[in-house]
């Protein structure tokens, strides 16, 4: 039906066509949708409508917008002075009242996420990532050692999807003596649709059982309506908050950075930024993430989803676009309202394809964050270490993290000083340590990692106690064999295989 209409469009040419067509698209959403609206209690009404609304919003741009959404003639790279390196902002120092700015501060976490790509059931937040502490434990200390030592009150704020925030909300309980207070809100719900009908799977308003697959939560760009909506935007600003401090919630580098904080409540010029996204330099590992350019006289973030597939290759190359967006972000609660109420945030859709467990083909509807930097004015990008981004989105990162590698400090995790360099080793670990259980059953203690360049391990090979790894280290067991390294073996410059073979690299 897609391809159908897609040439039907192109076919026709003219404008009426396509109208006609969108207008049907839309009418038969909008009886699906007061179908599905009919189906919900008197206490979910009010909440539903504003989710259903929101979507009608998306897919009506999503009907109106053709291609990938940018002109790739028009991106410039971004002017000198529109992203400023880290150090430049550190040398400005601190004012002598650090509590004044960080009480001006939320710490906002984008915990929509559930742990699935590592095998874990339930909210991501919840897995454990270094002596037993998980990525919400971090978060609480983190922000408990920064109130303890400037005496503030800096609260983290949780986005939460409805696939976390019954699990997110129980865990909360064991934090209510801690100093910090802790708010929760949560993201839309919104319908997946069909991939052939473009009309939604859902036919009533339940989301559990065997309606879990037909909703989803729309990316982490429904941060600004649903913060608006949940009415805790306003309690904040009310309680003299000014900005927002956002980062994905498995992102151990997004620390709270006191100089970058300055900088926005003391602008230099006195002009304060409303928006300021975190760049770092881009490796071969970072090739596919978002870029920040020069786009029609402002900042704009460019996604590989919406690049022309002839310029793709361009996209990716580290000479021409040297950074990537790192996802923290620091936004002003002023400007979100402002910009909200006038419905003025701006962010290219992306569509998410995805193929349900029944074969089905679906499409949902997302947005970035980050891509409503155009919307705010006088945005500015922070070109930061690449220390302030380390996700852990895979096993093979949460080996890095758990190792002598980092050291853990009040809830913050900084690389060892014994690392000779100061870039992290390349590590990939094969399908059999894929979920966090295997994963865990395959090492009795965590390597020593220090002196390691680059770890490659496939096939069925588990980790005896106290084994250190050095240089280039591979090991391969072939199908139907096992290696087990044994206690306290050194691996420096080695290829094992086979049935435990160590060759010399």
């Amino acid at each position: 039906f897609l391809q159908d209409f897609s040439k039907a469009m192109s076919q026709a040419g003219s404008s009426q066509f396509q109208e006609v067509i969108r207008q049907e698209l839309e009418y038969s959403m909008k009886v699906e949708l007061d179908k599905i609206l009919a189906t919900a209690h008197s206490n979910e009404i009010e909440h539903t409508k504003k989710d259903l609304e929101g979507f009608k919003k998306l897919f009506h741009r999503f009907l109106q917008e053709k291609g990938p959404s940018v002109d790739w003639g028009k991106i410039q790279r971004p002017p000198e002075d529109s992203i400023q390196p880290y150090e430049k902002i550190k040398a400005r120092g601190l004012p002598d009242n650090i509590a004044s700015v960080l009480n001006k501060l939320v710490v906002v976490k984008l915990n929509g996420g559930l742990g699935t790509s590592m095998g874990c059931k339930g909210p991501k937040s919840l897995i454990g990532v270094r002596n037993e502490n998980t990525f919400l434990d971090l978060t609480v200390q983190q922000i408990e050692h920064l109130n303890k030592s400037y005496n503030t009150d800096v609260p983290l704020v949780l986005m939460n999807s409805f696939n976390t925030d019954d699990d997110t909300k129980k865990i909360l309980q064991k934090y209510s003596h801690s100093r910090v207070k802790i708010y929760t809100f949560n993201q839309s719900r919104y319908p997946r649709i069909n991939k052939e009908t473009l009309l939604p799977i859902a036919k009533d308003v339940s989301y559990s059982g065997e309606n879990t697959e037909c909703w989803y939560p729309p990316g982490h760009g429904d941060i600004y309506a649903s913060f608006y909506n949940s009415g805790l935007l306003d309690n904040l600003i009310a309680e003299g908050k000014e900005y927002i401090f956002v980062s994905n919630i498995d992102n151990l580098g997004a620390t709270v950075d006191l100089y970058i904080l300055n900088h926005l409540m003391n602008p230099p010029n006195g002009k304060r930024c409303e928006f300021v996204m975190e760049v770092t330099n881009k490796t071969r590992a970072d090739v596919k993430g978002g870029t920040l350019t020069q786009y029609e006289n402002k900042l704009r973030l460019v996604e590989i989803a919406q690049v022309p597939k002839a310029h793709v290759d361009e996209f990716k190359s580290v000479s021409k676009f040297k950074i990537f967006n790192t996802n923290n972000l620091w936004i002003a609660l002023s400007a979100i309202k402002r910009l909200q109420e006038k419905n003025a945030i701006d962010m290219e859709i992306i569509v998410n394809p995805k193929t349900l467990d029944g074969g089905l083909n679906v499409i949902q509807l997302e947005t970035a964050v980050g891509a409503a930097i155009k919307s705010f004015e006088n945005s500015l990008g922070i070109n930061v270490p690449r220390s302030r981004f380390l996700p852990v989105k895979t096993t093979s990162d949460l080996l890095l993290v758990m190792s002598n590698l980092y050291s853990l400090n009040a809830g913050s995790l900084t690389m060892s000083e014994k690392r000779e360099f100061p870039t992290v080793p390349l590590v990939k670990l094969g399908s059999s340590f894929t979920k966090v259980q295997d994963y865990l059953r395959r090492f009795e203690s965590i390597p020593d990692m220090l002196e390691l360049d680059h770890l490659t391990v496939s096939g069925d090979v588990t980790f005896g106690k106290n084994v250190s790894l050095k240089g280039t280290v591979i090991i391969i067991a072939n199908h139907g064999d096992r290696i087990d390294i044994p206690a306290g073996a050194l691996l420096e410059n080695k290829i094992v295989s086979g049935n435990l073979r160590i060759l010399d690299h």
